[in-house]
């Protein structure tokens, strides 16, 4: 019985969430690179005085970003 426990998770880097874990990771990656490159291209716009169309590009290559990421790091079951 008490052998018969599975042993906790260490967490190594190599490990990949799973369940709950996954959806949180790529909604992170997704929403961090939207807000990373989105203030990139804000600070872009008001050095360059372009309107807003730098913040709006920063946040779709935010976005794609953290698609890619997410493939990467979820895309491929083990």
């Amino acid at each position: 019985m008490a052998g018969d426990q599975k042993p906790p998770n260490t967490g190594g880097s190599g490990d990949v969430p799973s369940g709950a874990g996954q959806g949180w990771t790529a909604l992170s990656y997704l929403i961090g690179g939207m807000l990373v490159w989105g203030f990139i291209g804000w600070l872009v716009d008001r050095w360059l005085d372009t309107g807003g169309v730098a913040t709006g590009i920063g946040v779709v290559l935010g976005m794609a970003g953290g698609i890619i990421l997410v493939v990467r790091r979820l895309g491929t079951p083990t």
